[in-house]
């Protein structure tokens, strides 16, 4: 998939799109691209009023000696907000597009490609805006700046990946983005971006003393850690909260879904793209 996205028309056919999903996000709007700040904010007062003072989450100190449960917060929200913004629109690119994709021959994977990619320059200035936040509490992310591109550039290539499938699946099955939606609700809870990883451990010596009685047992922490997201959430938390390198398995893991998905993805989107004309 890269090589053919390298090539010179499709480049640039890739890089018009993309520029003009960057323009026509909140054209018309009053505010413009000020809603690309506006939204991660909001969302971050909400959840920190709510979980951070009223349900007195509690999170663990950076080694650093930050401890601001807003910007921990941010430092896996954005990341979240940009993934399950990705899976959405990148669904339903081709639909949205259907009567250019029925009338010209050209790579039906710009229009996912160009969606996902429209969404890192809105997420780019959210981790500016917060990296800016956190060098106000006396971080040092500047020289961190290098790994958080890096893993940015592995989550987008990931949820390209899963954009590719459900856009597919969309085109077949208009109830998609109906599924998807409870889907991303449930996985963000399912996901330690309002909580810390420390609960769910918790929960697991919990639920095995009640288990104990029946000699069961459950590996919960073992299931939460099948989750792709909660090691991005992580690696990203370890650059900007904690100023440290993520974790081995963390960055394995990120490398690993990026791979896994992007080859699923490109797969099974070639596989179908002869029959989307008709679909449409």
């Amino acid at each position: 998939m890269i090589a053919d996205l390298a090539n010179v028309r499709t480049r640039e056919l890739l890089a018009n799109l993309t520029l003009r999903e960057v323009k026509g996000r909140y054209k018309r709007t009053a505010l413009g691209n000020l809603w690309s700040l506006i939204n991660p904010i909001a969302t971050m007062l909400i959840y920190t009023v709510v979980f951070g003072y009223f349900m007195r989450v509690q999170i663990e100190p950076s080694p650093t000696g930050l401890d601001v449960f807003a910007l921990w917060l941010m430092c896996a929200l954005i990341p979240w907000g940009f993934f399950a913004a990705a899976l959405q629109t990148g669904l339903g690119s081709i639909v949205a597009n259907a009567n250019l994709v029925k009338k010209v021959f050209f790579p039906r994977e710009v229009l996912v490609a160009s969606s996902v990619f429209a969404l890192d320059v809105t997420t780019a200035i959210e981790l500016g805006v917060l990296m800016v936040a956190l060098m106000l509490f006396g971080q040092m992310v500047l020289p961190w700046l290098p790994m958080v591109l890096v893993l940015l550039a592995l989550l987008t290539l990931m949820a390209l990946g899963f954009a590719l499938v459900l856009a597919v699946a969309n085109v077949y099955f208009r109830d998609t983005e109906h599924f998807v939606a409870i889907l991303l609700q449930i996985w963000m809870y399912a996901t330690p971006i309002i909580y810390p990883f420390t609960y769910v451990v918790r929960a697991q010596e919990s639920l095995n003393v009640w288990l104990a009685q029946w000699d069961l047992s459950f590996p919960l922490t073992t299931l939460w850690e099948l989750n792709p997201m909660l090691h991005f959430t992580q690696a990203f938390r370890s650059v900007l909260y904690e100023e440290r390198m993520p974790s081995t398995t963390d960055l394995l893991w990120c490398v690993g879904s990026a791979a896994v998905a992007l080859t699923i993805g490109w797969y099974v989107f070639k596989k179908f793209e002869p029959r989307m004309a008709e679909e449409l």
